[in-house]
């Protein structure tokens, strides 16, 4: 059997005001009037079940998000009790699958990106699933293709191809400096790391066993509840903050013997910022992107506005800014600041306390 695991328990503190501690990037309808996690859903229709599609969330979220996929059942939506990185939510995933089907496919996906075409998408991932079968013991990632040097993104460096879209994979570089994003966009061979995956359940957990031993022991009461029918709540409270907190990429795939890549050849785009608006919403005549019902702009150019209510923006000789209104709170601040949101976010809790974030 073929199961989903979507990974939507970031807070996403560069979309502020909007994304908060209460309600988090994924659930915000800033891209085509659906949420990025609707999206991620919406992406997997025809590949895999409802029934076996579950989604690891933070706690606190776990109703919103429950609200927002009624056509999931309401025990698939499931509350890390604290973050701990995705080894953790990955592991917690498969320790669920395993309770259901040892001989399981797991398919991993992150639920902040816009990925198009997606029957381009679908074929890419009923592909890596018959991959992934074929190799039972493999890990397998996706890659995209780079088309610049980009700084902020793990890269994937390839080896020899087993056939058209798959590649074995040599090693992962996290976020190069511009000289060696560069030299690796020229060479051919490598892939940004899309954070997005493929394996059978067994050969997750065999890993896993392997590289983060503690993680699997202090998990293994919840899949024992989980196969028992029993509310697992108590002994995933019990578990999680006693974890080590640690990427997949440096506790598993680093480390890993046998780690293949499957070429994904879409439109991968992380909405991670506010000018990553500009790849996804249509610009006016004066590259403005903008995202609100009521809004007038004169002589404004290259900026980005956003409001999800009916609050009127109205802008006047104003270029290269960032707008964001909220119910309770507005942002502006130059576009080039846009990475210091979180910075931003930082200092309101320092002020107000949790009100703002």
């Amino acid at each position: 059997m073929r199961y989903a695991v979507i990974m939507a328990g970031g807070s996403g503190k560069r979309l502020w005001p909007l994304s908060r501690r209460s309600r988090p990037k994924q659930l915000l309808h800033i891209v085509e009037g659906r949420s990025l996690l609707e999206m991620a859903v919406n992406r997997l229709d025809g590949l895999f079940e409802p029934a076996n599609i579950l989604v690891i969330t933070n706690a606190s979220y776990a109703d919103a998000v429950a609200e927002a996929l009624p056509q999931l059942p309401r025990e698939n939506i499931v509350g890390e009790p604290i973050g701990r990185d995705t080894a953790n939510a990955i592991a917690l995933g498969a320790e669920l699958l395993a309770a259901r089907d040892g001989e399981a496919t797991m398919a991993v996906f992150t639920a902040d990106h816009v990925i198009r075409p997606e029957d381009c998408f679908r074929r890419t991932v009923e592909a890596a699933c018959d991959a992934a079968e074929a190799n039972p013991n493999a890990l397998l990632t996706f890659g995209v293709k780079p088309n610049y040097p980009h700084t902020g993104l793990g890269y994937i460096h390839c080896g020899g191809k087993l056939s058209e879209d798959l590649h074995r994979v040599m090693g992962f570089v996290e976020k190069p400096d511009h000289t060696d994003a560069r030299r690796y966009v020229e060479s051919g061979n490598y892939f940004w790391n899309s954070g997005m995956f493929v394996w059978k359940v067994s050969a997750i957990r065999s890993c896993l066993e392997e590289y983060l031993p503690e993680s699997v022991r202090k998990l293994a009461p919840v899949r024992r509840a989980a196969a028992a029918g029993e509310d697992y709540s108590a002994p995933l409270a019990e578990a999680y903050p006693k974890l080590e907190r640690i990427s997949i990429d440096y506790a598993v795939m680093e480390k890993a013997r046998e780690v293949l890549m499957v070429d994904l050849r879409c439109e991968w785009l992380d909405i991670g910022s506010w000018p990553a608006l500009e790849n996804v919403a249509q610009k006016d005549g004066a590259d403005n992107v903008v995202v609100a019902d009521r809004h007038v702009v004169l002589d404004s150019f290259r900026n980005v506005i956003v409001s999800e209510d009916e609050h009127l923006i109205a802008l006047l000789g104003v270029d290269d800014c960032i707008i964001v209104h909220s119910k309770d709170a507005t942002l502006v601040c130059d576009r080039a600041d846009s990475q210091r949101i979180k910075d931003l976010v930082t200092a309101l809790e320092k002020e107000f306390g949790e009100k703002y974030v």
